[in-house]
């Protein structure tokens, strides 16, 4: 049965009445409750303070109870695809998002699902920080179906974010472990920075770039490729340099790190992969290599933990290009356990990051299907404009 027939038949003698937010029949609008605190001013407790794009903080009291829906007044991190939040229980919101929530003939869990298909652009006033003022939220139109008709479809597609959500937990508690493993008491582990002598040293990457790629020839890494082509460690690089070009370009060596010391974000800064192929590779600039004496996967596995980001943090420098340097990075400390502790480490993470990071069977692409699924299937069962021979308009 196709999709279309599915509606029609879930749709079939029953009226889709089309509205817009600033209904007061259908829609209750609770901003007035919203109330911003700064960071130093909230009181650390167990509510969610939500701003405009996800859970900022956790704090002590609550502005609202109950479940709604919040829409970015301004500062949504992507227009096109404008950020919408579903909010249950005790939280608090500050003025950065719209509260809304459904009335006895509008599910509250409809609404939400409907207006993430919503193209809000046109309703966004500003320039560089777009707003969506409360007078243009309330002109967007929205269908109401029976609400049994809402209820089928929020079932249909709460089952897709569910196994999302599931997917996303399971990834969560991976980091979580990952940490775990990679933490020790000071009294167990020596804490040495990374740069100590007979411990590692930093060497800059260079003299590579984009337009010296080859089809064949010697292996390269270009800074960029770590953020989009590797996980934890590779045997195999994506791309090459000639021969020729190679014998001046730096190189890593099997067991060496490659890290990218720039990106636009703070947490894609020092994103790294280990190599652990049997040749000598070339190094872009704007990448480091990191020789060093421990287990390659060990490190490459603390680059990516909490306790290697705190410290990562304090070094960045720049505006809208961040970068950390190589003298830096040479002060972070890293935990040494022993060689035998380092493999064991190693080979229990090595399962999890088969499962969380392999591009063809692991959780990212499990996800990212889920969620795509979830889309196609929100745009078929919302999309009430196919059919209007059963819609009226308010």
């Amino acid at each position: 049965m196709s999709h279309l027939s599915f509606m029609e038949k879930l749709l079939e003698g029953v009226e889709v009445k089309w509205t817009v937010l600033g209904d007061e029949d259908f829609v209750e609008i609770a901003n007035n409750a919203r109330r911003p605190v700064k960071a130093s001013l909230r009181t650390l407790g167990i509510i969610p303070y939500y701003g405009a794009n996800n859970i900022q903080d956790y704090v002590e009291g609550c502005t609202h109870d109950g479940e709604f829906v919040l829409i970015a007044e301004d500062g949504s991190a992507n227009l096109e695809n404008y950020s919408i939040q579903y909010a249950t229980g005790k939280f608090w919101a500050n003025n950065h998002v719209h509260v809304v929530c459904g009335k006895s003939e509008l599910s509250t869990r409809y609404l939400y699902h409907y207006l993430r298909i919503v193209n809000f652009i046109p309703y966004l006033t500003g320039g560089g920080r777009a707003k969506l003022t409360k007078g243009k939220m309330l002109e967007i139109s929205i269908p109401i179906p029976p609400l049994a008709i809402q209820a089928e479809i929020v079932s249909i597609l709460d089952a897709f974010t569910a196994l999302t959500a599931e997917l996303t937990a399971r990834k969560k508690q991976y980091n979580y472990y990952r940490d775990y493993l990679l933490s020790f008491d000071k009294d167990e582990v020596n804490y040495l920075p990374m740069g100590y002598e007979g411990i590692g040293e930093f060497i800059r990457g260079g003299g590579l770039q984009k337009k010296d790629f080859t089809e064949t020839g010697v292996g390269c890494i270009h800074y960029g490729q770590i953020y989009t082509h590797y996980g934890t460690y590779a045997d195999k690089t994506k791309t090459c340099v000639s021969n020729e070009f190679a014998k001046k370009a730096r190189k890593a060596k099997s067991g060496d790190l490659v890290i990218a010391t720039t990106s636009e974000n703070d947490k894609d800064v020092c994103k790294a992969v280990a190599w652990i192929g049997s040749e000598d590779i070339a190094v872009s600039s704007d990448a480091c290599i990191y020789r060093h004496n421990l287990n390659p996967k060990y490190v490459s596995y603390f680059f990516q933990t909490e306790h290697f980001q705190k410290q990562k943090n304090q070094y960045i420098t720049g505006t809208k290009v961040r970068r950390v340097n190589a003298d830096n990075l040479a002060k972070i400390l890293i935990p040494i356990p022993s060689p035998e502790e380092q493999a064991r480490i190693v080979t229990i993470l090595d399962k999890f990051d088969a499962l969380t990071n392999s591009i063809s069977e692991g959780l990212p692409r499990e996800i990212a299907l889920r969620q795509q699924q979830y889309e196609y299937y929100r745009e078929k069962l919302l999309n009430f404009k196919c059919y209007d021979k059963n819609s009226s308009a308010k």
